[in-house]
């Protein structure tokens, strides 16, 4: 597999969806995860990240003009103890209550699929990261319908150990623009990261769709002591 450009990737994809980074930082001392969302619908450009806790939360930015919450509104990123779960929907919850009842990230998923959004059947992206006394580790979901037909689930799940500096994985829910919108395929992509969390922040937000990006998350968690350090923006202000 050929590491790519995080941001080139993103310069080339008007709609990639939601997607999620975790990766390791160049300097080798931070955890990096990084979520952004992205909308075509007015409903789904409605959004802001908030703070929620050590996690975030999806939350309409204008009350007013808020349709259908079933799909936008959900907490992206939660944190249990030293994991933080960092997803595309709901089941952020599912995976941060099975892992409290000691069920594995794999496990808690098995009772969620691909999204009830026809003829899309977005998938569900999920990752996890465990820092641990100056260890990390981490793992990425997809859970998606069989080659965009209804009532067939497939389940993948991608684990990293011992990570390299400076490079990561990205997974997103759509391959691109298009009407149904073609699921993601294959495995994580791997790609470099660089800069510190500023610079690694305005690398992701600048190369994304300016017509259709909605808001970005970005957190580095220190290895060795799980002290961490987050940003978040927003198209709407």
């Amino acid at each position: 597999m050929e590491k790519k450009n995080l941001a080139e990737i993103l310069k080339t994809n008007s709609y990639p969806g939601r997607g999620i980074v975790i990766g390791k930082s160049e300097d080798g001392k931070y955890a990096v995860t990084a979520y952004f969302i992205m909308g075509r619908s007015t409903n789904s450009r409605n959004r802001i990240f908030v703070e929620d806790g050590n996690g975030i939360r999806t939350q309409a930015f204008d009350e007013s003009k808020l349709e259908d919450p079933s799909l936008i509104i959900y907490a992206p990123v939660r944190v249990l103890g030293n994991k933080t779960i960092v997803t595309n929907g709901d089941q952020t919850d599912t995976i941060y209550e099975g892992m409290d009842k000691q069920m594995t990230f794999e496990q808690s998923l098995r009772s969620r699929c691909y999204e009830p959004d026809a003829p899309n059947l977005t998938p569900r992206i999920s990752g996890i990261m465990h820092v641990e006394n100056g260890k990390y580790n981490y793992a990425l979901s997809i859970l998606k319908s069989n080659n965009g037909r209804e009532g067939a689930h497939n389940r993948f799940t991608f684990a990293y150990e011992n990570p390299f500096a400076g490079e990561g994985h990205f997974i997103h829910t759509y391959e691109g623009d298009g009407n149904p919108l073609p699921s993601f395929e294959g495995e994580p992509t791997w790609v470099g990261i660089s800069g510190d969390i500023d610079a690694f922040t305005n690398e992701v937000w600048n190369a994304l769709n300016e017509d259709n990006k909605v808001s970005l998350f970005v957190r580095y968690i220190n290895i060795e002591d799980g002290t961490f350090e987050s940003r978040i923006v927003n198209k709407n202000n």
